[in-house]
C-alpha cells in the first residue's frame, strides 16, 4: 500500500548515543546498516516536507545511561532533529505512555506511521504494537532497527540476530507491515521496490 503524504508519519525512537556507547564498550548488535538506513528514511521524508516525530528516552533509573544528565541522552548526531521536528520525551518503553503523541498524530491526520529506531525488542516493539492496538497501520521498517545480544530466561545466550527475527515474527501481520528501507522509499516514490 502506497504512503500518503499528509497521512504518513515517520516515528524514530531513541535513536540516541547511549546505544553507541554500548556498542563501543563491547556488546554486539545486528543490522550493522541500521542508522544508515534511518538516514536515508529521514532524507527521504524531509525530501518531502513529511512528519517527522523524535522519541526520546529519559530515564528515571540511577545508573542508565539513557538519564538525561548522561552523555548516552544525546541523540546520534546522524539523527539529530531538525527545526520544526517535534521531539517527545518518554520514561517508559512505549512513545504513546505520558506523552502526547497520539493527540498529535490524530490532530494531524497521520494514519499510517513508519517506526524505526533502537532497540527492536524493547521500546520499538512497544511503540509498534501500541500503534497497531491504538488503530494506525503500522510499518515497522526491519533493516532501520537494531538490538543486542543478551542472556534470556534461564541463562542462554540469545543473538541480537534471533531477537530481532523473532520480534518481528510476533509484530508482522497483527499489529504492523513489516518493511525494508528500500520498499519505504519505492513506496515514497511512488513504485515497487526492486
Amino acid at each position: 500500500m502506497a504512503l500518503v503524504p499528509g497521512r504518513t508519519a515517520l516515528v524514530l525512537i531513541d535513536v540516541q548515543q547511549a546505544f553507541v556507547e554500548r556498542e563501543e564498550a563491547g556488546e554486539r548488535r545486528n543490522n550493522p546498516q541500521a542508522l544508515a538506513n534511518i538516514g536515508r528514511l529521514l532524507a527521504a521524508f524531509r525530501e518531502r516536507g513529511m512528519a517527522i516525530f523524535h522519541i526520546r528516552h529519559a530515564s528515571t533509573e540511577p545508573d542508565s545511561r539513557l538519564r538525561p544528565d548522561r552523555s548516552g541522552y544525546r541523540p546520534i548526531e546522524a539523527a539529530r532533529e531538525r527545526e520544526g521536528e517535534p521531539v517527545l520525551v518518554k520514561h517508559v518503553n512505549s512513545a504513546f505512555i505520558g506523552t502526547d503523541l497520539e493527540k498529535r498524530l490524530r490532530e494531524a491526520g497521520h494514519e499510517t506511521l513508519v517506526i524505526a529506531g533502537i532497540t527492536t525488542n524493547h521500546c520499538v516493539e512497544t511503540t509498534t504494537r501500541m500503534a497497531g492496538n491504538l488503530g494506525f497501520d503500522a510499518r515497522l521498517v526491519a533493516d532501520a532497527c537494531y538490538t543486542f545480544d543478551r542472556i534470556g530466561f534461564g541463562g542462554q545466550a540469545e543473538s541480537a540476530e534471533a531477537i530481532h527475527r523473532m520480534t518481528l515474527s510476533n509484530l508482522a501481520g497483527e499489529f504492523a507491515t513489516i518493511e525494508t528501507t528500500d520498499t519505504v522509499l519505492a513506496s515514497l516514490a511512488g513504485r515497487a521496490a526492486a
